[in-house]
């Protein structure tokens, strides 16, 4: 059987506004499969209240699982467990897009470890979407912009994005791309990156490892993006 899927759900900042039609048809798919199906949700009395107020099926209130800072650790492996065999999980925010200042953020790295795949419903801002799927520690990270066009100001600034120690993300246009990953390849760089084309798109591509493999991936083509490098300043996934 293979794997299921983890599926980041953003919800709206207030109670009073609606899910976005597709991330509600998210929802609803994932209602009329409920054998292979597990919501989790951060706190009881807001998440019921949401659920019901989007038209969502009240009979699954009941096996909602809640997942905030108190349990993630001790659930994160039963959970990788089942999605390792085939149930998908949706995760859904009190507000926002998860993974922000919730839960999540180590279940989605726990996937990337676990050759798990994770997606997200629709969410508005290419930057946070790509920083929740990134699955790096992104409590604190810096956001550098587009680099400059030429050298040797571009080379320069590549030489600063890669020997940085903080979660660092950069965008650029899309026919740039494939020099972007070149620029990086050719400062001798050893990270980890993730990589997230055409967000939300049919043609999604998300991609997380060491630059030399990413760059395997492309033969041209123009993709938007957003390229984003782990933190080195500290790691609270690391395993001790």
């Amino acid at each position: 059987m293979p794997p299921g899927k983890l599926t980041l759900i953003p919800t709206p900042l207030n109670n009073s506004s609606l899910l976005h039609p597709e991330n509600l048809s998210i929802l609803e798919g994932a209602c009329a499969n409920p054998e292979k199906s597990i919501f989790l949700l951060e706190e009881p009395k807001s998440s019921r209240r949401r659920w019901i107020s989007w038209g969502l099926d009240r009979s699954f209130i009941d096996s909602f699982r809640y997942f905030n800072e108190h349990n993630q650790l001790k659930d994160q492996i039963e959970l990788i467990g089942h999605l390792k065999k085939g149930k998908n999980i949706y995760l859904i925010s009190d507000e926002g897009i998860p993974v922000f200042c919730d839960p999540g953020a180590q279940l989605v790295n726990a996937c990337y470890e676990s050759a798990i795949k994770v997606d997200c419903g629709v969410f508005c801002n290419s930057l946070m979407l790509a920083l929740a799927l990134s699955g790096f520690d992104v409590d604190s990270f810096h956001f550098m912009g587009f680099p400059p066009v030429k050298d040797p100001d571009r080379k320069q600034w590549f030489d600063r994005f890669c020997n940085s120690r903080e979660c660092v993300a950069l965008m650029d246009t899309a026919y740039r791309l494939e020099r972007v990953l070149s620029n990086i390849e050719a400062t001798g760089s050893k990270d980890t990156y993730f990589l997230g084309c055409d967000l939300n798109r049919e043609s999604q591509l998300l991609i997380r490892g060491k630059i030399s493999s990413i760059i395997k991936h492309f033969d041209g083509s123009k993709r938007d993006f957003v390229l984003i490098k782990q933190s080195h300043v500290r790691n609270k996934f690391k395993k001790r």
